[in-house]
C-alpha cells in the first residue's frame, strides 16, 4: 500500500513539472524548506 501511495506522489510531482529544469527546481525548494525546518 505505502508503495501505491510513494508512485502516486512521484507521479503528481512530475506531472507538475513539464520539463526537467522544473523538476531540478522542485527539488531544491523540498531541500530548502527541509534545511529551514531543521535549523528551527
Amino acid at each position: 500500500m505505502k508503495k501505491v501511495a510513494i508512485l502516486l506522489l512521484a507521479l503528481g510531482v512530475l506531472a507538475g513539472c513539464s520539463t526537467f529544469k522544473g523538476l531540478g527546481e522542485d527539488i531544491q525548494k523540498g531541500g530548502q524548506a527541509i534545511e529551514k525546518a531543521a535549523t528551527k
